[in-house]
Formats: C-alpha cells, sequence, structure tokens
C-alpha cells in the first residue's frame, strides 16, 4: 500500500490542538502496519493538569519539552502503552495522543498481535489498543517520526470528514477541556 509523504518537523511545530485536529485523516505507518488516525486529544503543558508536563521537566517529561516531531510513549495502569506526538517549538510542552485508527495495512501482523480483538474496527479503537496493533512499545519513546520505521504520512487520497469535538476521556482532571478530535461518524473512533 503506498502513502504519501511524511510529515515535516514544521507540521509539529505549531500550536498542539492545531497540531491534534490536523493529524486527523493522517497515516502511521510502523514497519509494514499503517492506520488512518481516526481521534486524537491535545495535551496542553504547564497549564494542563491532565498533561504529564504540568509540572515542568523531569527525567520522564523531557521528551515532550524537546523537539517537535517525536514519540513520546508511555506507561498507564500499568500495562498499556500510549502514543503521543510531541507538538510546540523545543522548550515547549505540548503533545498528542493518538487514541485510534482505521487499520489499513500489515492487518496479518495486527491481528496476531491483538489476538483478542473480535473485529476490525476493535483492532486499534483505544490508545492501548493502539499501540499492540501496531508494534509499538516504550522503545519508541523518543523516536523521531519525522523519519526512520515510525511515521506520519500523508493520505494519498484525502476523503473529507467531519470533525467531532468533545472533552476528552480517561483522565481525571482538567476534564472540561474540550480537546478530544475524532472523525464524526467514523466506526474506529474508541468506545
Amino acid at each position: 500500500m503506498h502513502f504519501g509523504s511524511i510529515l515535516p518537523r514544521s507540521f509539529y511545530a505549531r500550536p498542539t490542538v492545531k497540531v491534534a485536529r490536523d493529524l486527523l485523516g493522517k497515516v502511521l505507518v510502523h514497519g509494514t502496519a499503517a492506520g488512518r488516525i481516526v481521534e486524537t486529544e491535545a495535551y496542553l503543558g504547564l497549564g494542563d493538569r491532565a498533561a504529564h508536563s504540568a509540572r515542568g521537566l523531569t527525567g520522564r517529561t523531557r521528551v515532550i519539552f524537546g523537539p517537535p516531531g517525536h514519540a513520546y510513549v508511555y506507561l498507564i495502569y500499568g500495562m498499556y502503552e500510549c502514543l503521543n506526538l510531541v507538538a510546540e517549538p523545543k522548550g515547549a510542552a505540548g503533545c498528542v495522543l493518538l487514541r485510534a485508527l482505521e487499520p489499513l495495512a500489515g492487518l496479518d501482523q495486527m491481528r496476531a498481535r491483538r489476538p483478542a480483538a473480535r473485529s476490525l474496527e476493535a483492532l486499534a479503537n483505544g490508545p492501548g489498543k493502539l499501540t499492540l496493533a501496531m508494534g509499538i512499545t516504550r522503545t519508541h519513546n523518543g523516536t523521531d517520526v519525522t523519519r526512520g520505521g515510525l511515521v506520519v504520512r500523508e493520505p494519498v487520497h484525502a476523503e473529507p470528514f467531519r470533525i467531532e469535538i468533545t472533552t476528552r476521556i480517561g483522565i481525571r482532571e482538567s476534564t472540561e477541556l474540550e480537546l478530544r478530535f475524532a472523525l464524526a461518524g467514523n466506526r474506529f473512533v474508541s468506545r
């Protein structure tokens, strides 16, 4: 399957909310597996109490404060890894959680990694499912997603879509912020 060009660093060196919205419809590629990004959440940094970077620069958050266009991968609930893409210029914190994908390539590989998934829609319809299906782990933390084996690409044929905006899910703080973006009506969005 062919995809368009890899998103350049300048794509990520913008306000986090713009990056989160603009990632919708793009294609996440890791090796031979690929999926269309259908759901994202923006995490805004120091003023966002739900963001890991809210308390400032630490060993864990160093990637978020670094150059844009890098992967921030962390463990949640002691069992699921989540993939974020760093936005904002270097020194400013902001990242975008990839919440769900529409699988496009490497389906046999994804199914082997997610044997519990009972349908195509269930392969990557949540942040932990997404990383499992795509073979993304904490070893990818800090990876430059503007080159190499883990990248985001333009789709060859961009389809028009409407964006649904809601509050983020699965957090306890800053719950009132409408920073979750999804392709309206898409069956691959998390539930």
